[in-house]
């Protein structure tokens, strides 16, 4: 699983680091830092990453599931 946070959604809620603080975090202007990267979801935080795009207002999570051929 890959979490990718479009830039131009993200409006920095900030609940989507609160869910998910092992993953995500915020920057000095309270913005999920990791916008506008695609970041592999390691297995044991699978559980974080849905809770954190359920969690944001703007929809600017997304979750990519892997294909057998990132495998």
């Amino acid at each position: 699983m890959r979490i990718s946070i479009e830039p131009n959604r993200c409006m920095g809620h900030g609940r989507c680091y609160a869910v998910a603080a092992d993953l995500l975090s915020d920057d000095e202007q309270g913005f999920v830092a990791e916008c506008g990267q695609t970041l592999d979801v390691p297995e044991h935080l699978r559980d974080q990453a849905r809770e954190a795009a359920d969690a944001c207002p703007e929809s600017a999570i997304s979750l990519l599931e892997a294909t057998a051929a990132d495998a």
